[in-house]
């Protein structure tokens, strides 16, 4: 692994950029993988154990409040060790994790290693845009923090693929299901030996040295004193302090930053990606659990198809227009599943298209544009403390949503619970259009200028 990021180095930066940005967001494939997983595993397991909404809803919430509380530590862990180290950290916890979950007894003992695999993904999902924002030259950062959603997409539809295949392996499919992540943990945890440290925090934090040394592989070296200039002068050297981060002067970027992340998962995504195989198996006459699954691939590759589209625009079109489509697409789209499960019989063929162009605009815009705000609206001394609290934000979204839609299904119908998403989207794209900056093509020390300004 040294000798391959040797080469990199000696065959230019943006290989090395690439080569940075592709090893952190392998967290993003775990994040992705562990929680479209439970899509399959659940369909199992409520078979099996005869679980009622509520127990359903806590297995499947475990992962995500373990990713709460993940998110939630990041910034006091990332900004005491370092994101190298605090990722190394949660690839450690992640792999025993993800073990103990695969040979668990109980679902009292699943969503329990479910919930410690929740806090090592938190701690990276805080992390690992960070520290792309952190290494990216400014007119390539948008697509290079996407490349953690990328991952996220594939997660999802590698998941949902391995949940297709192995659900015929009998009863103990899950376990297989869950365990296989190991082995991408553990090439998550071998690439991370071979990185650096963030330049920026390094010289943040006093090594100034080791950080011009990092930034002197990533740009030229008359670019990259300039840099280490800017970031000095952006700096104090001592660690923020969280009544910074709530301070007045940051108020408008926590509004944007909250505002984002809770919008992301309250919309209705979560819905569509953990429970959509129970949505199609309980709601659609004659649907199998292998048409069920077979119909999540779908979705996952329309999912991982258009953020690869995404990822092609975000550096020309811009944050906020692409949020903007989104949001409008996601709207229209709800609102067509509304129409759909509101009639006696719901057409299959609208049913998978609302569904289909949902997913399409969500990962257009409101999958990966998101964590590139989060990551870059913030000044470097507070960005890991602020950061942890928007991803803390987006995690109890995602919770929220979990815990929550089965139950308003049965007290609102599957056709009012969408109809409160649909809302919910139309609000997303006035809160975008009055709020949301844009910030393309700006280094986080001009986005830092203009903020105070």
């Amino acid at each position: 692994m040294t000798v391959f990021a040797s080469h990199l180095r000696s065959s230019g930066s943006s290989a090395y950029i690439i080569f940075l940005a592709t090893i952190v967001a392998i967290s993003g494939f775990l994040l992705g993988f562990d929680t479209a997983i439970i899509n399959g595993v659940l369909l199992i397991l409520r078979s099996q154990l005869a679980l009622s909404n509520f127990a359903t809803q806590a297995a499947g919430g475990a992962l995500l409040l373990g990713c709460l509380l993940g998110a939630a530590s990041a910034s006091l862990v990332g900004d005491r060790f370092g994101r190298r180290n605090s990722l190394l950290l949660s690839a450690l916890l992640f792999l025993a994790s993800t073990a103990a979950t695969a040979m668990a007894g109980s679902i009292m003992v699943f969503s329990l290693g479910r919930l410690a695999s929740g806090i090592a993904i938190g701690l990276a999902s805080v992390l690992t845009p960070v520290y792309i924002a952190e290494v990216a030259p400014a007119h390539s950062r948008g697509r290079l923090v996407s490349m953690n959603q990328l991952a996220v997409v594939t997660g999802i539809l590698i998941a949902y693929l391995v949940g297709w295949r192995l659900a015929s392996w009998g009863a103990d499919s899950w376990r297989w299901m869950v365990g296989i992540a190991v082995l991408p943990g553990a090439v998550f945890l071998l690439g991370l030996l071979a990185i650096p440290e963030s330049p920026r925090w390094l010289i943040g934090h006093g090594q100034g040295r080791k950080g011009r040394e990092i930034l002197a592989r990533i740009f030229t070296p008359e670019e990259a004193e300039e840099q280490a200039a800017l970031i000095e002068s952006a700096s104090t050297g001592q660690v923020a302090t969280w009544a910074e981060v709530f301070a007045r002067p940051m108020h408008k970027a926590l509004v944007v930053a909250l505002g984002l992340a809770i919008l992301c998962q309250i919309t209705g995504v979560n819905a569509v990606l953990y429970y959509g195989s129970i949505l199609i198996t309980e709601h659609l006459h004659g649907q199998s659990t292998s048409s069920a699954l077979a119909a999540s691939v779908f979705i996952g590759s329309a999912n991982l198809l258009v953020t690869l589209l995404a990822m092609r625009f975000i550096d020309r079109w811009g944050r906020r227009t692409m949020l903007l489509t989104a949001a409008g697409g996601m709207s229209v789209s709800l609102l067509l599943l509304v129409a759909a499960f509101s009639m006696p019989a719901a057409p299959t063929m609208l049913l998978l298209v609302s569904i289909l162009g949902y997913i399409g605009f969500f990962a257009f815009g409101m999958g990966p544009v998101p964590w590139v705000v989060i990551s870059e609206i913030f000044p470097n001394r507070v960005r890991g403390r602020a950061a942890s609290v928007a991803t803390s934000a987006l995690w109890a979204g995602a919770l929220l949503v979990t815990l929550t839609f089965l139950s308003l299904i049965r007290s609102l119908g599957v056709a009012g619970t969408f109809a409160v998403c649909a809302s919910l989207s139309v609000f997303s794209f006035v809160f975008i259009w009055k709020l949301v900056p844009e910030t393309r093509g700006k280094t986080l020390e001009q986005i830092q200028q203009e903020w105070r300004a």
